[in-house]
């Protein structure tokens, strides 16, 4: 049984039927989680007795890093893993003043396939287990010996589609006696899910929430995202808002933006319009499109700003994304799918 696949509450449990102290589960998540030492003969407050007994119910397993690419700019490192079934996620080391955040992935591939997303050009293959989610965590660390102080579910995968063992994973990196990061700095990225979105803010975590929306009409957003058939942009927002009632957070709404497709002044002042009727407290994070995938072309500069700039002027919060990892492919699905076509 991996270690990191357990709550707290469930780690102590096993410890107990064990005849072990509890305090004992304590001793072993602080080697594991803080100081990052997966093997039992080397946690030297447990005694030699104890050392031979844990590895025979227990195991500290973390997935195998295949690649690795670190960006000469600015040190953002990607990695690509593989897991013990032989599948391949990808995961991102990004670095900010004074802090480092991760990027993690929830699935193997994607099935929402939106066009302008590497990832759901290789498919989708499974659901990632608790301790697989986890684990990205751990083992971005252990090689890199970089703390990681933020944590953003923005990999590989629909997070809200793989909910329980997503919600999880959030409470094990957030309990004080595991990976203690703080609630506020953990951020989910949903391409919309209404009535997840509800239950997520349901769950008592005052956790960060980033809706992928991408298109100011349900016409447009058809036209990338093929979920969007079945959730209208109104009806993900007043889950939004249902979400922000229960946890006060401001709401992330990221807008990839596409050369002659949804980057027009148009397109901006009916962003702008809807998020002011939904009286939300709301921040635009806009990205522009990965130059990476065919047939998808970027905006000016100019159109880039032009568009924040309406938004600014109606009265909403928004910023261009500072792109990080340009030289190494750091937008998720492109190392896998690239190994995937290699086979």
């Amino acid at each position: 049984m991996n270690i990191l696949g357990f709550s707290y509450e469930e780690f102590v449990e096993e410890i107990v039927k064990l005849g072990l102290e509890r305090y004992r589960a304590d001793q072993v998540l602080d080697w594991v989680y803080q100081k990052l030492v997966f093997s039992f003969d080397q946690m030297t407050n447990l005694s030699k007795e104890h050392r031979r007994l844990l590895p025979q119910h227990f195991s500290i397993d973390l997935p195998k890093v295949v690649e690795k690419k670190v960006s000469k700019f600015d040190k953002t490192t990607k990695y690509l893993f593989e897991l013990k079934d032989g599948n391949t996620i990808e995961s991102v080391l990004l670095f900010h003043e004074g802090y480092a955040t991760a990027c993690i992935s929830t699935q193997v591939g994607c099935p929402i396939r939106c066009s302008f997303c590497a990832t759901g050009q290789s498919g989708f293959v499974r659901n990632l287990e608790v301790d697989e989610i986890v684990s990205q965590i751990l083992a971005i660390e252990a090689d890199s010996r970089q703390k990681i102080r933020n944590v953003v579910y923005m990999g590989m995968g629909e997070p809200l589609l793989n909910y329980d063992n997503v919600v999880k994973s959030v409470r094990i990196l957030n309990h004080k006696k595991m990976k203690n990061i703080g609630i506020r700095r953990i951020t989910i990225s949903t391409v919309g899910i209404p009535e997840k979105i509800i239950k997520l803010g349901q769950e008592g975590l005052d956790i960060n929430l980033a809706i992928s929306l991408h298109a100011s009409s349900n016409e447009k957003r058809m036209q990338i995202i093929p979920l969007a058939s079945k959730y209208a942009i109104e009806e993900i927002l007043d889950a939004a808002k249902q979400f922000q009632q229960n946890t006060d957070r401001r709401v992330t709404i990221e807008y990839i933006l596409i050369k002659e497709f949804n980057d027009y002044d148009e397109d901006a002042r009916r962003l702008a319009k809807i998020l002011k009727e939904m009286k939300m407290k709301v921040f635009v994070n806009l990205i522009p499109v990965n130059p990476a995938l065919p047939g998808l072309e970027r905006p000016s500069i100019w159109k880039i700003n032009r568009f924040k700039e309406i938004l600014v002027e109606s009265g909403i919060e928004a910023e261009v994304r500072r792109e990080k990892g340009v030289d190494i492919e750091a937008a998720c699905g492109q190392l896998r799918l690239r190994a995937l076509q290699k086979r």
